[in-house]
């Protein structure tokens, strides 16, 4: 194997270790969320430091490796799509955070009523199916499936831009829950924030794939 393809070899390992610690922080937020674990979200917040210190790590190999080789090409854009999906990563753990400190919020889990009703739980599955699927297509080249993702986006907005109409008037009968609806009406912002940042990532994957910009035209087709 030439050495070019190594280092891009070694970039995308620790692209998956990273990977790996982001998607313990928002499963484990869901788990945290419904059972009001302080606990866990204690253990969320702390993961944040291990993902920082990917998301340096990566930068520095990124660098080393412009300074090493002259890639064209397609090693040239996955090396571009890895920064990128680097800093998604890193926005996606702090995402992930987030959730964590807000349930820190909960004195006690959330009413099943209120979580039926704004649709949290659903909206979250799909978050952590999207961020899933796109692994998936980042380690099987699928800009199919990719695609597929930006799309499903969409599913999440809807739930995000129905939220205040359905927890604002559930605080209004219940007032002794004005904080853990806040709380829960920013987490659900979050999520909504999660799937905005799998759609960039899928956005790297399509265009190291296929040197293809699809940034503002599939959102553009993704509101119509």
């Amino acid at each position: 194997m030439p050495h070019i393809d190594e280092e891009i070899e070694r970039l995308k390992k620790k692209l998956m270790q990273m990977w790996d610690v982001v998607e313990f922080q928002l499963v484990s937020g869901r788990e945290a969320m419904i059972n009001a674990d302080q606990r866990l979200a204690k253990k969320i917040i702390k993961q944040g430091d291990k993902v920082n210190d990917y998301d340096v790590k990566i930068d520095r190999m990124c660098e080393n490796f412009f300074a090493l080789f002259t890639p064209v090409a397609v090693d040239l854009r996955v090396v571009l799509a890895i920064l990128k999906i680097n800093a998604n990563l890193e926005r996606i753990g702090d995402t992930a955070e987030g959730i964590a400190y807000f349930v820190r919020e909960f004195e006690s889990p959330l009413e099943q009523e209120l979580l039926q009703a704004t649709k949290v739980l659903e909206m979250y599955d799909e978050a952590l199916s999207m961020f899933a699927d796109c692994r998936r297509a980042f380690l099987d080249n699928d800009t199919e499936l990719a695609t597929q993702l930006i799309k499903r986006d969409k599913f999440l907005n809807k739930i995000y831009r129905k939220s205040d109409s359905i927890v604002i008037p559930y605080l209004k009968e219940n007032p002794d829950k004005i904080k853990e609806g806040v709380a829960l009406l920013s987490i659900i912002k979050k999520i909504e924030r999660v799937g905005d940042q799998v759609s960039n990532v899928a956005e790297e994957i399509i265009f190291y794939r296929d040197a293809k910009v699809v940034k503002h035209q599939l959102k553009k087709k993704k509101k119509e």
